[in-house]
């Protein structure tokens, strides 16, 4: 009985300690509005919108009308890849990526890290890492 309870044990520290594909499933907004699929691509790791929960605006799909690209206001939310270019940095943080937020057309420098099996801390910022504002993205699935 104490060498299964050992295991169990290893087990669940196991799952806590190593780091977790975050490719793997998708991820909510801190609001739960979105769901978030991340993707790798030549050894960047990006991340697009791929559910909304109202995709529907005046009857039409949700555009990116607060992007001040007058070019890019017409593009779909729906699979629009908001997280860009982010590189590993040892097993558990993603960094020197960038991060768009959709709710004022404006981008910002990012740090991904990942807090536990489920979730994610988002740093966005401007500059230097203190001077900004974290968000979350918890598993979906």
């Amino acid at each position: 009985m104490k060498k299964l309870t050992f295991i169990f044990a290893l087990l669940f520290i196991a799952k806590f300690t190593f780091a977790q594909d975050i490719t793997q499933g998708t991820w909510y907004n801190a609001e739960k509005t979105s769901k978030i699929q991340f993707y790798k691509q030549e050894n960047k790791l990006f991340g697009k919108i791929v559910w909304l929960k109202e995709p529907l605006e005046n009857g039409k799909p949700k555009v990116d009308k607060l992007n001040s690209d007058s070019k890019l206001k017409t593009r779909p939310i729906m699979g629009l890849v908001f997280l860009t270019n982010f590189t590993a940095d040892g097993a558990k943080v993603w960094e020197d990526g960038e991060i768009y937020d959709p709710n004022n057309g404006k981008t910002y420098s990012c740090k991904l890290t990942i807090t536990s099996p489920t979730t994610i801390d988002a740093r966005g910022y401007i500059g230097i890492s203190i001077i900004g504002r974290t968000t979350k993205f918890t598993k979906a699935d």
